[in-house]
């Protein structure tokens, strides 16, 4: 290996252990017998596992964090189909400026969206912080990503099969349903996955935006000001970790089946 190389590799791996270290110390921590995440570890236990049960009120905010994410995500595909499409198959004049208006989310800092979406919601439009409020904010948010990856999977296959079945006589919504969407439906299946962590993991926005129901991530960040509570909340942040990431991989493997190999790296 050449000293270039070596160099490359050790700056690899010490960019992923400043990226990662920090996220990786909360599930040992999460086994330690203490309430305090200190070095060295009281022992090992499971008991912060098993408590997360008893507790009502983590048990709730989950429950709606589930609720709205599953929603999100279903709208937020629903939405940025027919967009990707439009943008995918026609020319629409502005076609770049159209995109990149859409993609804006994804460069606003969340702070300042959830701001501005809170002034609306509650100074012109009158409407009672909920969680449907939650919800849409957090659609704001997944639109730009489905819309994304829903791009990236029409444009992966060649549209000569939907003017075949043009030219064999099914019409627009039938070249849908039996050409377009089976061919895209890895592209659906991530984009609803990749709008599910969204939704799931936001604070920001949630935190502005949430009335007197709580979301999960808004609920972790209230218990932090209580130490004894601080075990339970490594533990189920534990299991969210774990669980993000599978889903993230998950969506990444569904997203690049099918597609060429020159096109399956990048959104």
């Amino acid at each position: 290996m050449s000293p270039r190389r070596d160099a490359l590799t050790w700056y690899a791996v010490a960019f992923v252990a400043f990226l990662y270290g920090p996220v990786l110390l909360m599930p040992l921590f999460s086994f330690n017998d203490s309430n305090f995440a200190t070095f060295p570890l009281a022992g090992f236990t499971t008991r912060h596992y098993a408590g997360m049960a008893a507790n009502i009120s983590m048990m709730e905010a989950l429950r709606n964090s589930l609720t709205v994410a599953l929603g999100v995500s279903a709208a937020a595909t629903a939405l940025a189909l027919p967009a990707a499409l439009a943008l995918t198959r026609h020319r629409i004049p502005g076609r770049a400026l159209v995109t990149g208006f859409m993609m804006l989310p994804l460069v606003v800092p969340s702070i300042v969206l959830g701001v501005a979406l809170l002034v609306i919601l509650i100074r012109i439009l009158g409407v009672q912080l909920s969680l449907w409020t939650v919800a849409a904010g957090h659609l704001v948010v997944a639109l730009p990503f489905s819309l994304a990856v829903l791009m990236s999977r029409l444009e992966g296959f060649d549209p000569s099969l939907e003017e075949a079945s043009g030219d064999l006589g099914a019409g627009g919504f039938g070249t849908f349903r039996r050409v377009t969407l089976p061919l895209a439906l890895p592209g659906v299946i991530s984009s609803l996955l990749l709008a599910f962590i969204i939704s799931f993991d936001e604070f920001v926005i949630s935190f502005f935006l949430t009335g007197t129901r709580n979301t999960l991530p808004v609920f972790l960040f209230s218990q932090l000001r209580f130490p004894n509570r601080l075990p339970g909340t490594l533990a189920l942040g534990s299991l969210i970790l774990f669980g993000s990431a599978l889903l993230v991989i998950l969506t990444e493997v569904i997203r690049r089946r099918g597609l060429p190999a020159d096109r399956a790296g990048g959104l």
